[in-house]
């Protein structure tokens, strides 16, 4: 049976909606919260390789700490890595939730996405 981390801020809505929803699946998840136990630049590197997206699809774009540092304006100034080091340093920029295997990582929540990935199991 494989495993996922399940990493959240449960303050968020659409977080909390996605935990219901593995709950109601009964899948078997280690919760993380994304500011107490923030990723590491080479879970990160893990992560975005895995998910075969681009690093800018990791990005929090409609969060306050996204908002209020014009990071929309310095993300094309800055290279992929350093992309990676910017999202390492604060929770609050990263996507959420995140639902991370050892072969598969969704960025944010979409229940039929989820529900494919759940039934491969």
């Amino acid at each position: 049976m494989k495993k996922f981390i399940f990493i959240e801020y449960p303050k968020c809505s659409t977080c909390q909606k996605a935990k219901k929803f593995l709950e109601n699946h009964a899948v078997d998840f280690e919760d993380r919260h994304i500011v107490e136990k923030k990723p590491t630049v080479s879970e990160l590197k893990k992560w975005i390789l895995i998910s075969q997206k681009p690093v800018k699809s990791f990005f929090n774009t409609s969060g306050l700490v996204y908002k209020n540092q014009n990071i929309k304006e310095k993300l094309p100034l800055l290279s992929e890595e350093e992309q990676i080091e910017l999202l390492s340093q604060d929770g609050m920029l990263i996507k959420r939730p995140l639902l991370v295997s050892d072969t598969s990582v969704l960025v944010g929540f979409k229940s039929e996405e989820w529900k494919n990935l759940i039934d491969k199991k």
